[in-house]
């Protein structure tokens, strides 16, 4: 067997070893997955294994462990490979059993065949889930992995020969064939490839290893659409081949998958000839040639992950433990030491928040109560836990909501601005859609990691005409809103995606979205120069401080919360004591307001069972809420 630190540079020795000593057995597999969990569960083994999130491809061994944290762009069909195959020797007749799984290409000597009719060989199915880094993930979570991660990595010299050697091939290659596909070294100033369908400007397509350089050359067709939801993104999308339990993953899902690095040049062929003679599913390549580019693209600019294991993630924040439900959440010590320090970091991040929002406490208020919300389950349709908040009455000479926004960046784990305007609703593409001539979903602003925060901001909205594309967009962000889901278009049907995503709303007057929650902002103070007292308020904060917010902020989320029956009847007796006197003043509509904002209130103090002394402050924060809404509109002697 090989040495122990083989299993992060050879995961494969380590998985020829098993399987040689298991086969024929079926059970050689279950063998391989228990002794990497092994190998990961001891102390700190997850930060030794390098990230393709925070290491550059050109820097990775091919054929390594490697790990990545991303999100569920797309799945494609599944697709068949030979799990265990036999090599025969035409001069001696010498058979060897070969694994397939964790490989794209077949493992076969100079003097060997395979034998495609050997009645050892077993054919087996994955599935390759299409996936991207974490759509809008701020760096201060990017900073927190990078700083965390013990990993050694350097350029790898075993793989630079091989990519320069392939292009020089294809150089030639290309004056036989001028319409397949070619693969340049990332770093380099284009890559030259064939019809390239469905492109988009530059900025989306950079990468860690090339971000800055994407100069077209007048004989380059524009670089291949990498896909990612958000513009401005880095970080390589991957082509993730899951072995055990794929259908547990779905599309938007957080996953941190390990698995073996694939980047062999030869996956960049599209030529079905060349790809016939190599590939392990020789049976392939009946596909289009537009579906054969995004299916098969440049294994240098989208690598190939074979998953050994994978987990979904139930958040984000690296500053807390990876896995945290909720029998775990109350055992956790962990968490039981922050919870003891909780009211003070409350305190800390209110006054923060209240300075944020020019010294309005009470939009403060409801701020903290809007980023702790999560949608924690649907009755039939109806999201139960959303809590969108559209702040009105803000500035709007002051770019507001854009430092607003800055600030929010530094507390959550992922966030996203939409500007809307009515050029930007008219021009966005903001719900994915069907390509069916690639076979590939393309992405949209809306798709999104569960638990990220949208704000829109509303402000530099001004009268126009929206067109068709600009009322489906505006639907969407509606939709979004109310029902927590997004409305896929396929051509000929939509299809419903269940999502969890915190919106904020800043606005002048009442929002045209529709929203859980309005707030009218009373600003205390001016500031001359707003970029300059928002940018004091984070200099303030100390880090140490910094992360407890963020803490806070996510795991709030995760506790569990519920009534108990005697304070189930006070409510109820309080709703109708209520209603006596002016039976239109408090709608069952108020009730469900104020219930949401009593679990939140309750949840923000570390309390997961509703008290009476959280049910009456509630009510007080709705009365006041209510009260300015009324005075503003009086003063505006029109709705907001």
């Amino acid at each position: 067997m090989p040495c122990v630190g083989d299993w992060l540079n050879s995961p494969l020795s380590i998985v020829q070893g098993i399987f040689a000593q298991n086969v024929p057995n079926s059970d050689w597999e279950k063998k391989v997955t228990e002794y990497f969990k092994e190998k990961l569960k001891e102390n700190n083994a997850t930060n030794w294994v390098p990230s393709l999130n925070d290491v550059p491809v050109h820097y990775l061994k091919p054929n390594s462990l490697v790990k990545f944290r991303c999100m569920v762009q797309d799945m494609f069909d599944p697709e068949f490979y030979m799990g265990v195959y036999e090599t025969v020797d035409p001069n001696t007749n010498a058979r060897v059993l070969h694994f397939g799984k964790y490989r794209d290409v077949a493992e076969c000597g100079p003097q060997q065949e395979i034998d495609l009719n050997s009645s050892q060989t077993v054919t087996s199915e994955r599935q390759t889930f299409y996936c991207v880094p974490v759509p809008g993930e701020s760096a201060w979570v990017k900073e927190a992995y990078v700083s965390a991660s013990q990993a050694r990595v350097s350029p790898s010299t075993s793989y630079t020969p091989s990519r320069h050697k392939r292009s020089y091939e294809e150089d030639e290659d290309m004056d036989l064939h001028p319409s397949k596909q070619k693969e340049q070294h990332t770093g380099e100033s284009c890559w030259c490839g064939g019809d390239i369908h469905g492109c988009v400007e530059p900025k989306r397509l950079e990468t860690e290893a090339s971000a800055g350089h994407h100069v077209i050359s007048p004989n380059c067709s524009p670089p291949l659409d990498l896909n990612f939801p958000l513009p401005g993104e880095k970080g390589p999308a991957c082509l993730v081949k899951v072995y055990e339990s794929w259908e547990s993953f779905k599309v938007n899902d957080v996953l941190e998958v390990f698995g073996v690095l694939s980047v062999d040049p030869v996956l960049s062929i599209v030529s079905s000839e060349e790809r016939d003679s190599s590939a392990l599913d020789p049976m392939e390549c009946m596909d289009t040639s537009e579906e054969q580019r995004v299916h098969s693209p440049p294994a240098s600019l989208v690598p190939r992950i074979h998953v050994i294991l994978a987990q979904k993630l139930q958040h984000l924040n690296p500053l807390l433990p990876a896995c945290l439900n909720e029998e775990e959440s109350k055992t956790c010590e962990f968490v039981s030491n922050f919870m003891s320090e909780l009211s003070p970091v409350r305190a800390e991040l209110l006054g923060f928040l209240t300075h944020a929002l020019l010294g309005d406490s009470l939009a403060a208020e409801y701020l903290i109560l809007h980023l702790i919300s999560t949608v924690y389950a649907r009755r039939d349709v109806l999201p139960l836990g959303k809590f969108s908040v559209n702040l009105s009455g803000c500035p709007r000479s002051s770019a507001f909501t854009e430092h607003l926004y800055r600030l929010i960046q530094q507390l959550v784990p992922a966030s996203f601005l939409l500007r809307m305007s009515i050029e930007s609703m008219n021009r966005a593409r903001l719900v994915p859609h069907k390509d069916y001539t690639a076979n590939r979903l393309v992405s949209g602003l809306l798709q999104l990691a569960s638990n990220t925060s949208l704000v829109i901001d509303e402000t530099q909205l001004e009268q126009g005409q929206l067109d068709t594309a600009g009322v489906h967009n505006v639907t969407a962000l509606g939709n979004l809103i109310t029902w927590q889901k997004v409305d896929y278009d396929f051509s000929y049907h939509q299809m419903e995606f269940p999502c969890n995503i915190n919106v904020l709303i800043t606005s002048e007057g009442r929002s045209l979205l529709p929203s859980d929650c309005q707030v009218h902002l009373q600003p205390q103070i001016i500031p001359p120069n707003m970029e300059e007292y928002m940018s004091s308020l984070l200099t303030a904060v100390l880090p140490s401080v910094l992360n407890k917010f963020r803490i806070y902020l996510s795991l709030l989320r995760l506790l569990d919360y519920s009534i108990s029956d005697e304070v189930t009847k006070a409510v109820e007796e309080d709703f109708v004591e209520m209603r006596k006197n002016n039976p239109e003043s408090v709608t069952a509509d108020d009730l469900h307001r104020m219930l949401l904002v009593a679990r939140f209130l309750s949840l923000s103090a570390g309390q997961t069972t509703l008290s009476r002394e959280r049910w009456l402050r509630a009510k007080q924060l709705e009365a006041l809420r209510k009260a300015r809404l009324q005075q503003q509109q009086c003063v505006n002697g029109n709705e907001l």
